[in-house]
């Protein structure tokens, strides 16, 4: 009986063990055999770079693109969802290795962080109401009540605008519904981001105004002791040249991609004209 009964409790002690190994395997982020793991923080809020889906699950060209260019570099991608305002502070604190969700490469942000070539053309516009026939270009935002997101590139150039009112929010989605409801009279945000969504049906009552504001490139951010930026560079060129970014780009834009620099023309704010084509920032 005795017999019996230790090897019941060795038994049962293998069955715990077991148990214990399958479980902290689960805890475990997916990763492929030899991959060297990458935490990127992105904001899910983001539509159509970042969006985050019933589930849970995350797609978007930056997520599709952040995919093709881990698969060439040899890395494992975990994304952290995080505020767009929090990712700088984050990647300086070291909790994650890169950062991708629209960021537009500038000389401030390079004193403090370092930056990818560029992966994306970009822009900022002006969006108002759809029945507004006040605001029709740059000059029409003086004095006037103009929503951005906190930490973009839009913010900044809101300060320009003589005796605007600013009012920030975290999200597109906040300032967007801001303006539905009358208490601002225009945003500034990313150009694409917004004719994206009024072309989805997403943002009912909403129009841009022609004029671009600025030329702008994003880039992938990372620490300045980042020891992948070769890696992520080296990706980014061949994503470039096999036809991935192609693929990936005119699944979201349904367009042809622009020709890219292999550094951004930093300093360099260029008014647009109603013909370019539109590409947080």
């Amino acid at each position: 009986m005795k017999l019996l009964k230790f090897k019941w409790q060795q038994i049962i002690l293998c069955l715990g063990c077991l148990l214990l190994i399958i479980a902290c395997q689960s805890s475990r982020p997916s990763t492929n055999p030899g991959a060297k793991l990458l935490k990127v923080a992105t904001d899910p809020t983001f539509v159509p770079f970042e969006i985050q889906k019933a589930d849970g699950k995350l797609e978007g060209f930056d997520i599709d693109l952040m995919n093709a260019i881990a698969a060439s570099a040899g890395f494992t991608v975990q994304f952290e969802k995080l505020p767009f305002d929090g990712m700088i502070s984050t990647l300086q604190a070291g909790k994650v290795d890169a950062a991708i969700s629209g960021i537009t490469i500038t000389p401030e942000r390079l004193k403090t962080i370092s930056f990818s070539r560029p992966y994306f053309k970009a822009g900022l516009a002006i969006a108002v109401r759809e029945n507004n026939q006040d605001i029709q270009n740059l000059n029409s935002l003086k004095g006037r009540k103009i929503a951005v997101q906190i930490g973009s590139t839009g913010a900044d150039f809101a300060k320009t605008i003589p005796n605007a009112k600013i009012s920030t929010f975290n999200s597109g989605p906040e300032f967007f519904q801001d303006l539905l409801n009358g208490n601002v009279d225009a945003v500034i945000g990313d150009a694409f981001a917004t004719l994206y969504a009024i072309n989805n049906g997403q943002l009912k009552g909403i129009k841009v105004v022609a004029d671009l504001l600025t030329e702008e490139y994003y880039g992938i951010a990372t620490s300045k002791s980042s020891p992948h930026m070769d890696a992520i560079n080296n990706a980014i060129a061949t994503v470039l040249s096999n036809g991935t970014y192609k693929q990936i780009y005119q699944k979201w834009f349904k367009a042809e991609p622009p020709q890219l620099p292999d550094s951004p023309p930093l300093g360099k704010v260029k008014q647009l004209n109603a013909a370019t084509v539109f590409y947080h920032s």
